[in-house]
């Protein structure tokens, strides 16, 4: 049998069965007009040439290539002109029909709006892109006047320095000391009371440090003390020299007696310790308290003493570990008071202002009530349901589907008042709020708290127990001014 095929040159030819016109091999098929698709050259795929356009003596390539591959539009599109022309519209009875208007969209439904804008933290009027917590509205040098006046009266109104607090107190000319001492009930509000106060509070400190910092020299001057004073007095009942046994019995360094000076220093070190290991380990970034120079050793001894003091007038608490961080701020803040007498005094004054601090918060540090219905637990259990009634979506899929628990997270957040979540500058400015809302500190911070997981909720939602663990417990740098905002919008009562 055979076949008939068109050549290139358009010349109908006949060709065996199997047989192509080049001698290679074709599939069997019926004896059929076939017309193929044309040859081409392989440098025509780039250029674009028609089958027609090839010489007669070319020579046929096996496969056949679909015009639509020869389209001009696969080639190389031409280098647009230097200086194209407007596009020329078409006539208007050939243009579309405009598209019918659509609905405009209906926006997300977000319980928290938008919050209002940002007023720079810098008292210069600049930004310093650390998003403090300036208030919507008053200027910085406009509050600073307000402040100066609220201050300036006789009896300062503490509702309205809380009112302005909660704005953000400004860090120049001094006032954020005065104001965190008035709001901790450290200074009372009539001003005439305060040199006697400040004076009456700094000569008892002193008196605590005589007193409860006890060290070996010190130690050894009591037992030399105490030694004397039991021979005088068997000299004068005229019954000789002590007994050996009488003379070890309290004084010697092994004696586990109640009354024993060395028992006590012994017991007492190990707290010291502690305090030592973690005052070197605050804020390691600052100079201010991690230094070589002689100030920063000065500042972390001064943070010792406090701490030490505080563990000694608190059997039931004493040290806990963290206790550093929240005392960190005030000292700080009281240290770099413009005013010197003041400065020199920081140490008792941030030793009163961190007692009445944590008069709020100490059922957190306390470790017989941490399952009681006041301890730390309760107080995440709280901040759980808070976050359920504002947004249960968000609530639901931390607690049931990724299985994150509060304690994770939330256990430092509370017990070291948000000290290790921002920036040491953006801690001052969130205190101002903590400290001067009407609500109280322990209410204003599960509010903060709260606000600091839906400021992250898309993330949350969209990861997993892995990542949202890893998210809360880097809490990512955050717009204070936003995130006290939206802790304002959550304020209510809570049903418990």
């Amino acid at each position: 049998k055979k076949i008939v095929v068109r050549g290139a040159d358009g010349q109908c030819r006949t060709s065996a069965l199997g047989t192509g016109l080049d001698g290679s091999s074709l599939i069997p098929s019926p004896e059929v007009r076939v017309r193929p698709a044309p040859l081409l050259n392989p440098a025509s795929y780039s250029t674009g040439h028609r089958p027609g356009d090839m010489a007669d003596g070319a020579t046929p390539r096996r496969k056949s290539v679909p015009d639509w591959l020869n389209n001009p539009i696969w080639s190389a599109p031409p280098p647009a002109p230097r200086h194209p022309s407007p596009p020329r519209a078409a006539p208007s009875h050939l243009q579309p029909p405009p598209p019918s208007p659509l609905p405009p969209p209906q926006p997300p439904r977000d319980p928290i709006p938008t919050p209002p804008p940002n007023v720079p933290r810098g008292d210069d009027g600049s930004d310093d892109g650390d998003g403090g917590v300036g208030a919507a509205g008053p200027s910085r040098a406009h509050l600073v006047a307000e402040f100066k006046v609220a201050l300036d009266r006789k009896v300062v109104d503490l509702a309205e320095l809380r009112r302005l607090a909660c704005q953000g107190v400004p860090d120049a000319a001094g006032v954020r000391p005065v104001v965190w001492k008035l709001l901790l009930g450290y200074l009372p509000t009539d001003r005439a009371l305060w040199p006697y106060e400040l004076e009456k509070k700094r000569s008892q400190y002193s008196a605590f440090k005589d007193e409860l910092l006890v060290n070996p020299s010190e130690v050894t001057r009591r037992m030399e003390e105490m030694t004397v004073s039991k021979r005088e007095e068997h000299n004068a009942e005229g019954t000789g020299v002590l007994a050996r046994a009488e003379i070890v019995r309290d004084e010697h360094p092994l004696s586990l007696g109640k009354t024993s000076v060395w028992n006590q220093y012994f017991q007492e070190s190990e707290i010291i310790e502690q305090i030592d290991r973690d005052v070197k380990r605050t804020h390691p970034e600052m100079q201010f308290f991690n230094g070589d120079s002689s100030d920063s050793l000065s500042n972390q001894e001064s943070l010792k003493r406090i701490l030490t003091i505080f563990a000694k007038l608190n059997p039931g608490i004493r040290y806990v570990q963290g206790m550093n961080e929240v005392l960190a701020p005030l000292y700080y803040v009281f240290k770099n008071d413009p005013d010197r007498n003041h400065a020199d005094s920081a140490e008792p004054d941030a030793f009163f202002c961190f007692v009445e601090l944590l008069s709020g918060f100490r059922d957190n540090f306390c470790k017989q009530l941490d399952n009681s219905m006041v301890g730390i637990r309760s107080t995440i259990t709280r901040l759980s349901q808070l976050l359920k009634r504002h947004d249960e979506e968000l609530w639901r899929h931390l607690e049931v589907v990724t299985k994150v628990n509060p304690q994770f997270y939330a256990f430092r957040w509370i017990t070291l008042l948000l000290t290790q979540e921002f920036k040491f500058r953006d801690c001052l400015n969130l205190w101002d709020t903590l400290l001067g809302d009407p609500e109280g500190p322990q209410a204003t911070l599960l509010r903060i708290c709260c606000a600091m997981l839906i400021l992250v909720r898309r993330r949350l939602l969209a990861g997993d127990f892995t990542a949202n663990l890893k998210l809360l417990q880097n809490y990512p740098p955050t717009n204070i001014d936003h995130l006290l905002h939206i802790a304002n919008k959550l304020r209510g009562p809570l049903a418990y």
